[in-house]
């Protein structure tokens, strides 16, 4: 059982809203929506990214990491890599992006940017709790806890 599950149980919310949560955040299985097997991390990227455009939205690819440059100074690039040791709690995605929403009634006819953000993985791929997917999943549970838009993603369809 995991920590999900036994908090679940403590409080009394029922499997159905677990499952559904799953599904949000992308560590559930969707039978609606199988993955085609074998397509790579890198093509479901490429159709994450065609499908944002589609629908209106923007995805840039969140390269993270840290190296050494011509100086000899240690640097860490990408979103929430501050130090190594948050990079062991929290791991921001491979997709950062914005998609329009448009507000009615209190915000008629604006047109408002909601956060997305996308850990992109291999088509057959499913959520098993290793360090890095649950530091992952505290990212992606992080945007959703701000009103943002985020989830893991095997596929097209999940804008």
């Amino acid at each position: 059982m995991n920590n999900l599950s036994q908090w679940a149980l403590k409080w009394g919310v029922p499997f159905e809203a677990v499952q559904d949560l799953r599904q949000q955040f992308g560590t559930a299985t969707d039978p609606a929506r199988a993955p085609t097997i074998g397509r790579s991390e890198a093509a479901v990227q490429n159709l994450v990214r065609l499908e944002a455009s589609r629908n209106g939205g923007r995805m840039w690819r969140n390269n993270r990491g840290a190296c050494y440059d011509e100086h000899g100074n240690f640097i860490r690039y990408g979103l929430a890599n501050d130090s190594k040791q948050l990079d062991k709690i929290i791991k921001s995605s491979d997709l950062i992006g914005i998609k329009p929403i448009v507000i009615t009634p209190a915000h008629v006819g604006q047109t408002l940017g909601v956060f997305v953000s996308r850990e992109v993985k291999p088509a057959d791929w499913h959520y098993t709790g290793t360090p890095r997917e649950r530091a992952q999943l505290a990212w992606i549970e992080l945007i959703a806890s701000l009103g943002g838009n985020a989830c893991f993603a095997t596929g097209e369809g999940t804008l």
